[in-house]
């Protein structure tokens, strides 16, 4: 078991997502950064989809009752294990009784930590993702027990990878949303010129940024809507939706972000500076 002595700031149990249930209102849910977790299991030879810790802004004090094996990535996190500084991208052994303790990310906004096989927590609709009330609440609590299976004999073919530079890219690929072609050349440009940053109101659901555009006038009924749509309100707010965005919506789609602009945004803080930038596959 995983005994949770203190929860950081926001620390969740995510998987690569909750899939088949979006007719009814469920959200896709899963990792805000999905390369960071997927490398985090590579490195653990765990299935990609196997659940890890999403640590936000600010980290967990963990035990671990039983021997295993655990990798930080992500957002680089000030860690320990039993009062060692923990690197990213690495395998370490825990032993019984093993104590994590860590502070603040210092660069970008989301960790992910995970272990040998997974954090077997019980899954809710095919996913151990948290997501209330699909789950019991949002991020895990003071005195939570995670299940993991013990481990002792795992020898991995890599002991290390070459970190990430989380907060490098500037730049957010898009490609068009339904309702683009119902804005004038102009205004489209004008989204591709601009230095957007990411405004206070930014969270597992969705993203604002600032600068707001000029208002507009285009009105739609409501309509399905996916991780990485980029929404824009009669005000000229652009919304960026996230892994815990809803499932449908009545402002216009104007962009759609692929699966790495995603990942990127994942770990942008309050007042960190996007750019959009066209899609390669020549789709505008």
């Amino acid at each position: 078991m995983l005994k949770v002595q203190n929860p950081g700031f926001y620390t969740s149990i995510q998987d690569l997502g909750r899939f088949g249930f979006r007719h009814l209102g469920v959200p896709v849910s899963g990792v805000a950064d999905q390369g960071a977790a997927m490398r985090s299991n590579a490195l653990l030879e765990n299935d990609p989809n196997d659940a890890v810790l999403e640590i936000t802004m600010n980290g967990p004090v963990l035990e671990f009752t039983e021997p295993t094996q655990i990798v930080l990535c992500g957002a680089p996190l000030e860690a320990f294990l039993d009062g060692i500084p923990l690197e990213m991208n690495q395998i370490y052994k825990v032993s019984a009784g093993a104590m994590f303790t860590s502070g603040h990310v210092r660069e970008g906004l989301r960790a992910y930590l995970s272990v040998k096989g997974g954090f077997q927590s019980e899954p809710k609709l095919g996913s151990r993702s948290q997501f209330f009330p699909i789950t019991p609440g949002n991020t895990v609590r003071k005195g939570a027990l995670i299940p993991y299976r013990p481990n002792t004999d795992f020898t991995p073919k890599l002991l290390k990878i070459k970190p990430t530079k989380v907060r490098k890219y500037k730049f957010l690929s898009v490609s068009p949303g339904p309702e683009y072609e119902l804005f004038d050349k102009d205004y489209i440009n004008n989204i591709f010129n601009i230095k957007f940053q990411i405004s206070k109101n930014h969270n597992r659901m969705a993203c604002q940024l600032e600068p707001s555009l000029p208002g507009h006038d285009i009105r739609i009924i409501t309509s399905a809507t996916l991780p990485g749509t980029v929404q824009i309100t009669p005000s000229g707010r652009l919304i960026v939706l996230m892994r815990d965005g809803q499932t449908t919506g009545g402002y216009p789609r104007i962009l759609q972000l692929d699966a790495d602009s995603q990942d990127r945004l994942g770990q942008k803080q309050f007042g960190d500076v996007i750019r959009f930038e066209k899609s390669e596959n020549g789709q505008i």
